[in-house]
């Protein structure tokens, strides 16, 4: 037998446990004002030697823990944790929707120093600042660990030594005060934090999730049930923003996006033809990588020098300059909402009665890019919807959001080992596809790369429903 420290890692892997262990888990979430939605378990899969592992660290009673009473539906307050890729974060967020506290430390001076990430020095970083990080989000709170009712963590994807930063600190701390962990999954906290802000968003509904490492068009029929309508086969609208802001000489310490988006006020986006990528494709999947090729071609040619910044360079030098922005903004766009359009078409073939488009992650701040989506949407007869711009980077609000709502219906792990040691096996998910992937949109020019690539979120919570519906 596979012997993990999460139960989810081997949810397809362990044999038919000797127990019953829906019983189990009913009898731990069928407890005093706790009243889980639906019985859709997928973390609190133990096996008899994870739940002997269980007792042995936590409690001299085996069925101690699981008599614990837990705060009722409607009072949960959870600590989210993110440190997927170069931002730490953490917040404190409860189940009326209040935001209690967000606390992020960027890494800004180090994205422009390295010119991206570097996954070493993004892990140090973390690590320098994640208990800072989380205290203060308790201190703001005016919380205690005593006061939470979980921890929820991402455990995937992103860069496996960001996220080892994030999960040993939630596992040190979930089972230091014997609290339940929930491990989230980036792209769908991405995803499911407009839920927070906007409280009319159910589902069915589409989303678009744009970052500088992610290009995903879902269709979300449920908690935990996704939809994979395209993503990129390449780079993502976010790494293209960063290398053209780059490229340019621009301050990346704002953000590649941002830095993208001011300059091209002043530009013609007509100026240059850039050409609009993979037109002859009939589906949903993206491609940037050869606009970034097309965009440091077209800045060669006018001999802009990226080691002189934007602001000591020359009128007709700046001029240049915003017009390689405005025409990168357009074309990058324009590829967003043809695919978007084609995606909600398909979208409402499969839920007709589907009423929202959500476009979150790092690059929905861009005001241009909502503005344009927002044509998009209102085209197809749905209604755009976004996070507010600090919610759409990387944060804890998302985390904590995500933990609540799987939470309330009953998906999460037990507290770590009080003593878990330092060099403990870790659950990280560095690749971890969101949803299963929609037959019409597979791409024969995308690269499956599927080694060391595990399960979507999605088919393992139907395989957790098949398990316990037998």
């Amino acid at each position: 037998m596979v012997t993990c420290i999460s139960s989810l890692t081997c949810l397809t892997l362990l044999p038919k446990p000797l127990f019953n262990h829906i019983n189990l888990i009913k009898n731990f979430t069928l407890l005093k004002n706790f009243k889980p939605q639906k019985s859709n378990f997928y973390s609190l899969m133990l096996s008899p030697k994870s739940l002997s592992s269980l007792s042995l660290h936590n409690c001299s009673d085996p069925k101690s823990y699981l008599q614990t009473p837990l705060a009722s539906n409607d009072d949960l307050v959870i600590l989210g944790i993110e440190t997927s890729c170069d931002d730490t974060a953490a917040a404190v967020v409860r189940s009326n929707g209040d935001i209690l506290s967000q606390v992020v430390s960027s890494q800004a001076d180090l994205l422009a120093k390295y010119g991206g990430v570097a996954p070493k020095m993004a892990e140090e970083a973390h690590s320098q600042v994640i208990d800072q990080v989380v205290q203060e989000a308790l201190d703001k709170a005016k919380l205690t660990e005593s006061d939470l009712s979980a921890v929820a963590v991402t455990i995937g994807p992103g860069l496996s030594l960001c996220l080892r930063v994030g999960v040993q600190k939630a596992r040190k701390l979930a089972g230091s005060h014997s609290l339940p962990l929930v491990n989230v999954h980036h792209m769908e906290a991405h995803a499911l934090v407009v839920r927070l802000t906007e409280r009319e968003v159910q589902f069915p509904f589409m989303a678009l999730l744009i970052s500088g490492g992610h290009n995903i068009l879902i269709l979300a029929r449920e908690l935990g049930q996704y939809l994979q309508l395209g993503t990129t086969i390449d780079d993502a609208i976010g790494e293209a923003y960063d290398k053209t802001a780059k490229w340019l000489g621009l301050d990346l310490r704002r953000s590649g996006g941002l830095a993208i988006e001011e300059l091209a006020r002043e530009g013609d986006a007509g100026s240059i033809k850039f050409k609009v990528p993979m037109k002859q494709h009939k589906d949903c999947n993206f491609s940037y990588a050869g606009l970034k090729t097309q965009v440091r071609l077209a800045i060669e040619s006018k001999n802009i020098d990226a080691e002189i910044p934007i602001s000591s360079a020359s009128t007709e030098d700046q001029s240049s300059r915003a017009d390689v922005a405005a025409s990168f903004q357009r074309v990058a766009v324009l590829h967003l909402e043809e695919k978007c359009e084609r995606a909600i078409e398909w979208a409402l073939e499969m839920e007709p009665f589907m009423k929202h488009l959500v476009v979150s992650g790092g690059v929905a701040s861009n005001q241009y890019v909502r503005d344009r989506l927002d044509q998009v949407a209102k085209k197809k007869g749905l209604q755009l919807v976004c996070p507010p711009p600090s919610l759409c980077t990387d944060n804890g609000v998302m985390v904590a959001w995500t933990g609540i709502e799987h939470f309330r219906v009953g998906r999460f792990d037990p507290p770590p080992p009080a003593n878990e040691l330092e060099d403990a096996r870790l659950d990280l998910r560095p690749r971890w596809p969101l949803g299963e992937e929609y037959a019409r949109g597979k791409s024969e020019a995308r690269s499956l790369r599927t080694a060391r690539m595990h399960p979507s979120l999605t088919s393992m919570i139907q395989a957790s429903q098949q398990e316990e519906n037998t």
